[in-house]
């Protein structure tokens, strides 16, 4: 048996096991949970415990990648940011969970409240910005949200079309730069200064033809020619391109049917999570599939990359959050991908899902009209 179709058969075995630790659990409450949770996770995989949550002064919406995590280059935790309506409630990481301070950013800018679509901080050598995208445009912060350095307004013609009007998917690229996608299927490209204002569009991508869903740049170590960003649409079609003073277009991989809700790049692997459940691993340099995981019984909302050890999570509508460790044969170079731990969060459609460390020893999840934020940390 080659090394790829043994890679292939594991890749299985873990989509059967987690299937049916999805139909243990959803029908026998706790002790079944328990039990499904050491089965999926195999001997000798990572365990995590549920730690005290942290309340919300709101709740989350139903929008993909629903959760942000501000874990600065080597140092702790410091901020964590979800979506409710016209507003993102941002929680210092300071001090215990039920004292964390919060403060809630309103989308205002540009006359009137405008439905919030995504949050994210954004890293850079140089700065962070704390960027929020919604139906009128773009507002960048502060880190802390203190102070908004920046606002770009959507395009909205006088007669709206059929279709709406909103920017969504966020991610910093290269040195200097940040990456919001529209509606449209175009990216705009920012030009972020040290520090100050002059913040200007730079670029406009325009290989999509459909609303961005999601943005990810490189977490890891990209091999020679791989690129070092990621964008997904609402077909499922994926871009990958080379950043720099012109970004340059290296790979399309096609649809399939259905929607990539979220993605992820790490060390030349794309992780990206579908609408059927499906979690799919290519090749950033080639574009080429190299394992398909049936993941989840019902839509992926978030995945998330833990930088420093290859660890993915993925959160669904099937109130599952799965720990996979991604990897290479460094023997064959094929791609890995092993099943490390399952949690069910009992009557939670997740909406967002991060790791809170580069390691990835600690998660949290939010959920749809859920007033609190679930903490993980490893056993």
């Amino acid at each position: 048996m080659t090394s790829s179709r043994r890679a292939r058969l594991r890749v299985a075995l873990m989509s059967s096991l987690g299937a049916a630790v999805s139909m243990v659990t959803a029908g026998s409450g706790r002790a079944a949970e328990r039990a499904g949770r050491r089965a999926a996770a195999g001997p000798g995989a990572a365990m995590y415990r549920r730690e005290k949550s942290i309340a919300l002064r709101g709740s989350s919406s139903a929008l993909y990648n629903n959760l942000s995590v501000l874990r600065p280059p080597h140092r702790p935790l410091a901020f964590l940011g979800s979506v409710h309506g016209p507003a993102v409630t941002v929680l210092s990481a300071a001090g215990d969970a039920a004292g964390c301070a919060q403060r809630q950013l309103q989308a205002r800018a540009g006359g009137g409240a405008s439905l919030v679509t995504q949050a994210a901080w954004c890293v850079l050598p140089a700065r962070i910005l704390l960027v929020l995208t919604c139906q009128k445009g773009i507002q960048m912060y502060e880190s802390d949200g203190s102070i908004m350095v920046y606002w770009h307004a959507l395009d909205i013609p006088e007669h709206p079309p059929a279709q709406a009007v909103f920017a969504r998917g966020i991610s910093a690229a290269g040195e200097r730069f940040i990456c919001v996608g529209l509606s449209s299927g175009m990216v705009l490209v920012f030009d972020i200064p040290h520090k100050g204002t002059n913040i200007t569009v730079s670029e406009v991508l325009k290989e999509h033809h459909n609303a961005i869903t999601d943005i990810a740049a490189e977490l890891g170590q990209a091999p020679a020619g791989a690129g070092d960003l990621v964008t997904a649409d609402d077909a499922g079609t994926l871009c990958v391109w080379s950043s720099g003073e012109e970004f340059s277009l290296l790979n399309r991989i096609p649809a399939f049917g259905w929607t990539c809700s979220s993605v992820r790049l790490w060390n030349g692997i794309i992780a990206a999570g579908y609408g059927n459940g499906q979690i799919r691993l290519y090749e950033a340099a080639t574009g080429s599939l190299r394992a398909e995981v049936s993941a989840h019984a019902r839509w992926i909302y978030a995945l998330d990359l833990a930088p420093a050890t290859g660890k993915l999570l993925s959160g669904a509508e099937d109130s599952f959050v799965h720990v996979w460790k991604l990897s290479r044969n460094p023997d064959t170079d094929d791609v890995e991908i092993e099943h490390c731990h399952a949690e069910c969060v009992t009557d939670t459609q997740i909406c967002g899902a991060r790791f809170c460390d580069p390691e990835g020893n600690s998660f949290a999840v939010t959920g749809y009209d859920l007033s609190e934020i679930f903490c993980y940390s490893q056993v």
